[in-house]
């Protein structure tokens, strides 16, 4: 099945029948949305306590004259693939946002990985340099919900995921690539998720910028499908002509000594790259002084490496964002010492063989859980490396927490989606905070952080 044609949304959806496939954040914002500008919303769900119809129900496509549809909603559903049969035009919110927004500077941030972290950057770098801003999309509030608040002056900062680029034939004014590697095959071709995250630079003009890393072969690539100026990030050993780079000791933006790597308090060389293509995004907006106080006083994102607890020696790290191996592999170089590493979930079918040189170097045990489990056991068993399989998150929790000797690291870094067991890497990522809490003497699971 090809990809669905983007098309553009009306100027006002004032007295349309229309109806919301998705009632997620993105989905209850585009409601609330749509009721305000007059339309009469149908909210459609798998979850029947929050839809007023299933999106099995393909009669519904007989009483709408819209569709607006969330990120997560799969382009292949029956209800879509019938609407585009039948020309009932579909919609995304990100679409709808990037049409009607005022601000002259919208900035949108994708990629396979770090696109949250860099984004929380950029935002927070621009609030510390008192740069009007508004933070959206994947991330914060949504961007609709946003919009009566907008003026042009506003600097919009935006996470984008490749879903949400599925749907819009408008590009950020600045459009930011962290990388593009391997991911969401279990629902796009591998050339397919390419295209969709070039679709972010792909209606720029040569009045805007883009911002891709000069070491990552795929996403530099972008720069041959937008006339827009270009400022570059990334790893290099010597002075070249990147707005922000570093040679692994020093961080340099426009020829300058910012700061020492060292400075920085989120781990890895992932964030180094995050810290270094948010440095490239916000240009000219912040000094270097204040994107230095921000870089070295920014301790991360929740669920992004995120160092829950020291209990007995052993430290606890939630990075429940890992839902690729290559996201696991990042947080098995960033985090020293001997580990525990708790990996499972739902498979995304990307290959495990990157992980085996970490694994081999300083992982003392896997303790495995949900469905992927099984699969993932076997290849373990083939690569002759020590693991346990438990059959859900909380006994492989109480697993690798018993296991781990002082001076150890117990690591969530599932490599696979939540979805088998939670809602989202949030619900999952929360649990395991909770599960820590209750070893914490004195504390209640709820004031874990």
């Amino acid at each position: 099945m090809t990809l669905p044609r983007p098309m553009e949304a009306p100027a006002s959806f004032d007295g349309q029948r229309v109806a919301v496939v998705g009632l997620g954040i993105e989905g209850q914002d585009a409601a609330m949305f749509l009721r305000r500008e007059g339309a009469e919303v149908t909210r459609v769900d798998r979850q029947p306590e929050r839809a007023d119809r299933s999106p099995d129900d393909l009669s519904l496509l007989e009483e709408v004259q819209s569709l607006v549809v969330s990120q997560g909603v799969p382009y292949d559903l029956p209800l879509l693939v019938d609407a585009a049969r039948r020309s009932v035009p579909v919609f995304g919110p990100v679409q709808i946002f990037l049409e009607r927004c005022p601000a002259n500077q919208v900035i949108g941030i994708t990629g396979s990985a770090g696109k949250t972290t860099t984004t929380m950057l950029v935002h927070r770098m621009l609030e510390a340099a008192a740069v009007p801003t508004a933070l959206g999309g994947n991330i914060g509030q949504g961007l609709l919900q946003q919009l009566p608040d907008l003026s042009a002056g506003t600097t919009v900062v935006a996470e984008i995921s490749h879903t949400q680029l599925l749907r819009t034939t408008r590009s950020p004014h600045v459009a930011a690539i962290t990388n593009i590697t391997p991911n969401h095959l279990d629902q796009f071709s591998w050339d397919e998720y390419q295209e969709l995250k070039y679709r972010i630079v792909e209606y720029q003009t040569s009045q805007d910028r883009v911002v891709l890393p000069l070491d990552e072969r795929l996403a530099a690539r972008a720069m041959t499908r937008t006339p827009a100026a270009a400022s570059w990030f990334g790893l290099s050993k010597s002075p070249c002509a990147a707005t922000a780079f570093s040679d692994g000791e020093q961080i340099v933006r426009n020829d300058s000594l910012l700061m020492a790597v060292e400075e920085l308090l989120i781990p890895g060389e992932h964030n180094l790259r995050n810290a270094l293509a948010a440095l490239a995004i916000v240009g000219d907006l912040v000094p270097d002084n204040i994107a230095a106080d921000v870089l070295c006083s920014f301790t991360g994102v929740p669920h992004r490496l995120e160092l829950v607890a020291e209990v007995g020696g052993v430290r606890f790290v939630n990075d429940s964002i890992a839902t690729t191996p290559e996201r696991t592999l990042a947080g098995l170089r960033a985090i020293p010492g001997p580990i525990v590493l708790m990996l499972g979930g739902r498979d995304k079918k990307l290959p495990l063989d990157p992980l085996l040189p970490e694994l081999d170097r300083h992982v003392r045990e896997v303790v495995l859980f949900g469905e992927a489990a099984p699969a993932w056991s076997r290849w373990l068993s083939e690569q002759r490396i020590h693991h346990v399989r438990l059959d859900t998150f909380a006994s492989a929790f109480e697993q690798a927490a018993e296991t781990a000797q002082h001076g150890e690291t117990v690591l969530m870094s599932p490599g696979g989606t939540s979805f088998d067991a939670y809602p989202n890497f949030e619900a999952r990522g929360q649990h395991f905070r909770e599960l820590v809490g209750r070893r914490l003497p004195g504390r209640r699971p709820d004031n874990v952080g």
